[in-house]
């Protein structure tokens, strides 16, 4: 694992990265030519907000499989691109979320009461209070927009100063609200007209881009305290260089630029903002936090761990990962048998859950079923991350469907794949603590747990078949593990699946095939 630390992160993350045996470059100062001409070499690459993960970057990053991000946000990095080359983007989404709440706190007390230009004063030895004059919070309302990870936190922390509390998050449930007792506003517009303090708290989406502007400040009221610790533009920075200048926005914290790291905002030339260069994370803890955190996530998805904060996957929880660590498994395993069985290109893929996996987040399991597909035939990187895309890519229509029980068994997974000449089916279940089991091919029975070398034999039922195939693995020096014999009476056909100790070589592939009565003998590999 090679992995190249761009930008800088805290010494415990780069301690973890060197413990799990990863060959670690930490270089912080390169040019953008310099990166370009190097990360052909790395599986990894761990990034802040600066540098830029686009297309120019994948075209030369061939060998890369996952990139980090210490932080939050992925402005930085072209997730579509990213996720059509399988490579894995994860993030720190819940590491700085306090100290980016406490330094939104900081730079609301700080501009509204004047504290950096009374410093700076002193500084110069003049002991001048004109024109500080602040205000207090006490009975006043504060809008927040966003009422996520950090928007909660801060709304918490603005009751204790006993502001009245309200918010505009169109994609947060209203039991969110009322869990953290913020009253609700239906419409920004209407958050704007009643907030005395504004503070944003959202993704840098094309949706959040500039969407407090010049028609909201023209609602807003006279003398309304703003703070952006979110991302640069979501306030759109010239709209709020006229309402400063025109009195409508008393002050401003702002902790974030559309053009940083590069100081050339207009904000910066104004006497009534306090602006910060990107400081939200920046505590000794946040960035332990953060380091350690975003280590962790790279070497887990490195080793083909699922990893709760892969961006470009479905959100999953950490208590739920372990839950459905064995189902993943399982699907990835459903999956890869196809086609080592049947050569016929896939029309559709058809999976049905039932019973206790019903209830669970299937759509990873989908995407472990895909990839374990697709994987064997295909020259380019599969995994969770592309899966999908790779289904689509080839036509291949995937559907799902649930249902509360299973027949026989607690959960159940079926696997349809419809090809031009016929339908496969396998299913398979979950015992216990994770014990899995192939318990259906093609309409035979068995109850097998599935091992990395397994042989499967369809042929007439009649006597002498099981013996002659033992006695020619005998011949191959092929120890047989377990078998297992399923029989379609309506067809006079059987089906053997035999858990080997070995690879079954073609020899012996070949001689099994000619025996009489055999349809098809094929090796599996898991």
């Amino acid at each position: 694992m090679k992995i190249l630390v761009a930008e800088t992160i805290s010494e415990k993350g780069i301690e973890v990265l060197i413990n799990a045996g990863a060959s670690v470059d930490v270089n912080t100062k390169l040019s953008r030519e310099q990166l370009l001409g190097i990360i052909g070499d790395y599986d990894a690459i761990i990034v802040r907000s600066v540098t830029k993960v686009n297309e120019e970057f994948y075209q030369k990053a061939t060998k890369l499989k996952v990139v980090g991000r210490a932080g939050n946000g992925v402005d930085n990095i072209d997730m579509e691109g990213a996720t059509k080359r399988g490579i894995i983007v994860v993030n720190t989404p819940e590491s700085n979320v306090v100290s980016a709440a406490e330094h939104t706190i900081g730079l609301l007390l700080a501009s509204c009461r004047n504290i950096p230009q009374a410093h700076a004063r002193l500084q110069e030895r003049v002991w001048d209070r004109s024109n500080l004059k602040g205000v207090e919070l006490l009975n006043k309302t504060v809008g927040i927009v966003g009422l996520g990870r950090i928007g909660s936190l801060v709304a918490t922390r603005l009751k204790a100063f006993g502001m009245n509390v309200i918010a505009y998050d169109p994609y947060i449930s209203d039991a969110r609200f009322k869990k953290f007792g913020v009253e609700k506003r239906e419409k920004l517009e209407d958050l704007i007209k009643e907030s005395d303090f504004i503070t944003v708290h959202t993704p840098k989406t094309e949706e959040t881009m500039g969407m407090i502007g010049k028609d909201q400040f023209k609602i807003a009221k006279k003398g309304v305290r703003v703070v952006n610790c979110a991302r640069g533009g979501i306030i759109d920075e010239q709209a709020l260089v006229e309402a400063l200048k025109e009195k409508i926005v008393a002050s401003a914290g702002i902790d974030v630029l559309v053009d940083e790291p590069n100081p050339t905002s207009p904000l910066l030339d104004l006497s009534n903002v306090v602006v910060t260069p990107h400081l939200g994370a920046d505590t000794v803890e946040a960035q332990d936090n953060v380091g350690v955190t975003v280590a962790q996530e790279v070497i887990s998805a490195l080793k083909g761990e699922m990893v709760p904060n892969a961006v470009n996957l479905p959100t999953i929880q950490s208590r739920d990962l372990e839950v459905l660590k064995s189902y993943l498994q399982l699907g990835e395993i459903l999956g890869k048998i196809y086609y080592q069985l049947e050569k016929e290109a896939v029309e559709k893929v058809e999976i049905m859950y039932s019973g206790e996996v019903a209830g669970l987040e299937t759509s990873m399991i989908t995407l472990a079923i895909l990839k374990g597909l697709f994987e064997p035939v295909l020259k380019e990187r599969v995994n969770y991350v592309n899966a999908s895309l790779t289904a689509q890519s080839r036509g291949v229509i995937v559907t799902e469907s649930k249902e509360a029980v299973a027949d026989n068994y607690l959960t159940l997974i079926k696997v349809k794949i419809v090809s031009p000449k016929g339908n496969f089916t396998i299913s398979g279940t979950v015992f216990g603590k994770g014990e899995l089991r192939i318990v259906e091919l093609n309409g035979y029975e068995f109850d097998v747990t599935p091992t990395p070398y397994m042989l499967m034999v369809e042929n007439i039922d009649k006597p002498g078949v099981v013996g002659q195939i033992g006695t020619l693995l005998g011949v191959g020096k092929v120890n047989i593990a377990t078998m297992q014999l399923g029989r379609n009476f309506a067809d006079n056909r059987a089906m053997m699946v035999l858990t080997v100790d070995s690879e079954v070589s073609k020899e012996t592939l070949q001689f099994i095939g000619s025996v009489e009565g055999v349809v098809k003998a094929r090796s599996v590999k898991i």
